[in-house]
Formats: structure tokens, C-alpha cells, sequence
């Protein structure tokens, strides 16, 4: 099993060398007439340090895959593409700083990127106040697609509502109905909070209870007294980066799992191989699968990745800055144009096509929304597995029969005149 922790460490000492990084460096430099046309901008703003590293990073290399095979096959309507990488820290004030200045200075074209929920709000607001398409990679709260949602913005991880309908029947029938949350103190948590309350209730369940988490919290001891006491059947963990790893450590010195279910709405690749094995368990919703046999094209694509990135298997986190790249550019393909707004309608009901989309479904952009209905994967953790054999996969369902419809995310579209 490769070093996870040293292999993602090189990648942001990498990464943060130069403060931004054009994903062109992956290829073959263009040559020709492709070479002088002037490129088309992504500015991927992302973590590369802070709680949210390790998922941002994979998110960035996902990315950078996707703009080295474009510029392979003549990159966004004959112009190199490159994605500028901007680290936000977690942070969204830092994010409207850095994408300030990847607007002012490097004159993108687009945005993309985020694995914060509340950086991802911000640079939605950010980006339609300045007219350019965001693609959001990583960012789940409900509200981006729904009552805070724009024109510009556009998401391909799932909204924490499909996250949370993945599994919560599964949760209940296997293990119970009495509830007790540990959940982050931001945007994320608190919607996945919401709406598994909301699904938990309606399936019979209780909520005994909860505790709201700084984002950064090291020491989880004084929650997991808490949470034990109250005596629930499921300890629901929704926390994220480091804080989950910190937290799943924790709680098997605790001893808690030993007699208390714990599961939740998200648990990662990265975050899985970074925790050692009597650590590893739990029921979760994953948002992709790298091992999906019989699905055309998977295979392929981890195959490519791996060659990129050796030692490393794609994770949802890849996926997820994978199809935004490609989604931005099946966009203006269908437009014929790098205009966001042109762009945006373009990408209004746009399907993925099988070698994108990856996975068993054809996931489309609502046209309603902007929220992509991706599948979700609902399994356990392998705790025996090597990496990357750590996810037992349940079943795969279609992100269209759990999202809430649009008369019900609140979301109200409107263009610039």
C-alpha cells in the first residue's frame, strides 16, 4: 500500500510552489497554431492546505487529468485549456480573495472548484456578481442548487440531501432508530443535519440528540462522552477532511463502536486509506466508485489516472474535478462559444456521455437547478481491504428517483438581460 500521507503532501508542496498551476504541465506542450491561440482560463480554486487538503488536492488532479486529455484532442474549440489552482485554505473569505485575482490578473474564463460548502457559496456569488460560469466540484449544501442558487452556478458533487436519502433507510433497518449527530459547525453539516432529521423522523426514528463541531476540532473527547451517554443505536457522523479522520481515531480508542453503529452521509477514499484498520467501518454514502466491473469506460479512466498520479486511484474527489473540466467544455462545444452565459444555457439539461459520466446512469444537469443527478453508491468500509479495496458497494441508485424536485429546492433562475 503506497504512503498516502507523503504521496498527497508532495502533491501540495507542488502545487503551492508557484501559488497557481496551469494543468497544461501534465501534457505534451501544444505546438502549432494550437500553441499561440490564447487558452481558455479555468480558475479552479480548492484546498491544497487546511482541514480540507486531502480532498481538495484529488479534486485539483482530477481536474489537471481532464484538461491534459482536451488539449490532446485540440483542447476548447481549438484553444489550450489550462486550470489555474488557487488554494482557499477552507476559508471563503481567502476564496473571493484568490478568485479576485485569478479574475483581475489572470483573466479566466470560468471558475471551478471548492470542497467547502461555505467557499463554495461564496464564489457562486462571486462569480455571477462577475458574470463567469462556476462549476462547483465539491461543495454539498442544499442551497447552492436551491434557495441561494444563480445562472452562473452549476454543481457536480450531489446536494447533502441526496447524500443523506443514500443510506438513511439502509441505517435504520439495519441498526436502528435512536439517533445522536456529530455534526460540523458550517454550511455542510448543518444541511446534512437537517435533512436526515427530516428522513430519520419520517422512517419512525428519534433524534436523541447532537452536538455541533468546530471545523478543525482535534480532541473529540468530551463529544464522544456526550454521545455515549445519550445511548443511541446510530452515532451519525457528518464532519468532514481531517475532522472525520480525527474523529473515527478517536472514537475506536473510545471503544464506542464496539456497541454503538456509526455511519453518516460521507466517508472518502482518502480519508479511509489515511486511518489505520481497527478504524476503518461504518455504513456511508459514497458519491463514485472506482471499481465499477461490467460499466464501460471505468476501467479505462482508472487506468489513466493511475499512469498520472502513480501509487493513486481515482476517488469521487477525482471524478468530481474530472467531469467539471469536461463539462465546461461540452459546454461551449454545444454553444460554440467560451461565453458564460451562453455557456450556462448550454449546459442546461446536457447529458453526460458514457466516458464522463462513469458510472452505471446518465447523469444530466437539471435545467431547473443547475445540480447534476449523479448516482449515489451506499456501502460499508472493507476494513480488512488494501488500498484502494476499501468500500464494499451496496447497491447503486440513480440520483434522480432521491433528489427533492425542483418545486422544492427553492431555487428561482434568472439570466442577465
Amino acid at each position: 500500500m503506497p504512503d498516502i500521507g507523503k504521496l498527497e503532501q508532495l502533491g501540495r508542496r507542488n502545487l503551492l510552489k508557484s501559488g497557481a498551476v496551469v494543468s497544461v504541465g501534465l501534457a505534451a506542450a501544444p505546438v502549432g497554431a494550437f500553441a499561440q491561440a490564447a487558452p481558455v482560463k479555468i480558475g479552479h480554486i480548492d484546498s491544497t492546505t487546511g482541514n480540507f487538503a486531502v480532498l481538495g488536492d484529488s479534486q485539483i488532479k482530477g481536474a489537471q487529468l481532464a484538461a491534459k486529455e482536451l488539449n490532446a484532442k485540440g483542447g476548447i474549440l481549438g484553444r489550450p485549456v489550462q486550470v489555474l489552482v488557487e488554494d482557499d485554505a477552507g476559508l471563503p473569505a481567502t476564496a473571493i480573495d484568490k478568485a479576485g485575482r485569478l479574475l483581475n490578473q489572470e483573466k479566466v474564463d470560468f471558475f471551478s472548484g471548492s470542497t467547502s460548502s461555505a467557499v463554495s457559496l461564496a464564489v457562486s456569488k462571486f462569480a455571477e456578481q462577475n458574470s463567469k460560469l462556476y462549476m462547483c466540484t465539491g461543495g454539498h449544501v442544499d442551497k447552492l442548487t436551491g434557495s441561494a442558487c444563480n445562472w452562473a452556478t452549476f454543481r457536480v458533487c450531489s446536494t447533502t440531501w441526496i447524500l443523506t436519502d443514500g443510506d438513511s433507510k439502509i441505517l435504520v433497518d439495519k441498526f436502528g432508530k435512536k439517533w445522536y449527530f456529530l455534526t460540523t459547525d458550517y454550511a455542510f453539516g448543518h444541511s446534512e443535519q437537517a435533512d436526515y432529521t427530516k428522513q430519520v423522523t419520517a422512517l419512525g426514528g428519534t433524534i436523541l440528540g447532537g452536538a455541533l463541531v468546530p471545523v478543525g476540532t482535534t480532541d473529540f473527547s468530551s463529544y464522544l462522552i456526550q454521545a455515549k451517554a445519550a445511548g443511541p443505536d446510530v452515532l451519525c457522523l457528518l464532519l468532514a477532511g481531517d475532522d472525520q479522520i480525527n474523529a473515527m481515531k478517536q472514537i475506536t480508542q473510545f471503544g464506542i463502536n464496539q456497541s454503538v453503529a456509526v455511519g453518516g452521509a460521507l466517508f472518502e477514499l482518502e480519508q479511509i486509506a489515511a486511518l489505520p484498520e481497527q478504524a476503518r467501518y461504518g455504513v456511508w454514502t459514497f458519491e463514485w466508485y472506482w471499481n465499477q466491473p461490467g460499466v464501460p469506460h471505468v476501467a479505462d479512466f482508472v487506468q489513466r489516472y493511475n499512469t498520472a498520479y502513480p501509487g493513486l486511484y481515482p476517488s469521487q474527489r477525482s471524478w468530481f474535478g474530472y467531469v467539471s473540466v469536461h463539462a465546461i467544455a461540452l459546454g461551449c462545444k454545444k454553444a460554440n462559444s467560451t461565453d458564460s452565459v451562453k455557456v450556462a444555457k448550454a449546459l442546461e439539461g446536457l447529458v453526460l456521455p458514457p466516458e464522463i459520466a462513469l458510472q452505471p446512469g446518465a447523469p444530466v444537469f437539471r435545467p431547473e437547478d443547475h445540480q447534476l443527478m449523479l448516482g449515489m453508491f451506499p456501502g460499508s468500509v472493507n476494513q480488512q481491504g488494501v488500498y484502494p479495496h476499501l468500500m464494499n458497494i451496496f447497491d447503486y441508485v440513480p440520483g434522480a428517483s432521491i433528489a427533492q424536485p425542483p418545486s422544492q429546492t427553492g431555487c428561482t433562475l434568472s439570466y442577465p438581460a
